[in-house]
């Protein structure tokens, strides 16, 4: 298992090498015409917060399968602790999760899914992640959720994987502003801002037609950073269970050998003692 995923690891590494560029393209596009737009922005229904949000939906990104250390637990546990928050300020959560691991849990939790989509995670496709934000958009626009949170595994290295949040719907928390929190397109001081391009159509009519793609592909991006986590978790579970194997088969080897030469000690004192006897 760990040969495998090792395998598919390296496979999965130049998906998102490929996406990320892109995924960060997309980003900067749709900040950039968010804020050229100005206050027609309102005018964007994904990127317009509702005026209150008692419902709240937690897209959990989770495997199929297990054996891979905590990599599908953390996810799930930090899903619960985001809803016990919700519940506690007298909010409800409207619960979605992509791989078995994550249904399987929420349904033996007793949460009601929404949505649940599996069969993919350790190799989704762009038509995946379309599905998954096609359900979340509609129950955006529709009221059913006032705000979309997603969680998911952020891959760094084979062997550190980061669980992620990230806020998917209202899009302007994420489109407006850069990783750090600040907005990368404001200049700052002493500098001009450079010139903005003009558009055809008008800045919110074509957020109208980027901000669905760029949910799709945030959410691709995040299929896609939960399998190579995946990958990556299991071949290191994989390789911490073969050497705490290989540690107690010499332990107990070592165990079995002391018992066999006690055992043999014993049956010659006994012979000796036998001898003695009859002399």
């Amino acid at each position: 298992m760990e040969a495998v995923s090792a395998a598919r690891l390296r496979r999965a590494e130049q998906r998102i090498s490929a996406l990320r560029p892109y995924a960060d393209a997309i980003r900067r596009m749709t900040r950039q015409a968010a804020l050229d737009a100005g206050g027609e922005i309102k005018r964007v229904p994904l990127l317009a917060a509702h005026e209150s949000e008692p419902k709240v939906g937690i897209l959990l990104v989770t495997a199929d399968r297990g054996l891979a250390g905590a990599f599908n637990s953390q996810i799930v546990r930090s899903g619960t602790q985001l809803a016990g928050e919700l519940e506690a300020e007298g909010r409800s959560a409207v619960w979605y999760a992509s791989g078995r691991r994550g249904v399987s849990s929420l349904n033996f939790r007793g949460r009601e899914l929404a949505g649940g989509y599996t069969g993919f995670t350790d190799r989704p496709s762009y038509t995946d992640a379309r599905s998954i934000a096609g359900d979340v958009i509609t129950a955006f626009l529709d009221g059913a959720v006032d705000r979309v949170e997603i969680f998911y595994n952020a891959y760094i290295s084979p062997l550190t994987q980061v669980a992620t949040r990230e806020t998917l719907l209202p899009a302007s928390a994420a489109a407006l502003q850069g990783d750090d929190g600040e907005d990368e397109l404001e200049p700052k001081h002493g500098e001009r801002r450079k010139g903005s391009p003009e558009y055809e159509p008008e800045p919110d009519g074509l957020l109208r037609q980027l901000v669905p793609h760029y949910v799709e592909i945030s959410i691709y991006r995040a299929l896609l950073e939960s399998a190579a986590s995946e990958h990556g978790a299991r071949m290191t579970a994989m390789r911490s269970a073969t050497d705490n194997a290989g540690e107690l088969i010499e332990a107990l080897a070592l165990d079995m050998n002391r018992a066999r030469q006690a055992e043999i000690t014993q049956e010659i004192l006994e012979v000796v003692a036998g001898a003695g006897s009859l002399a």
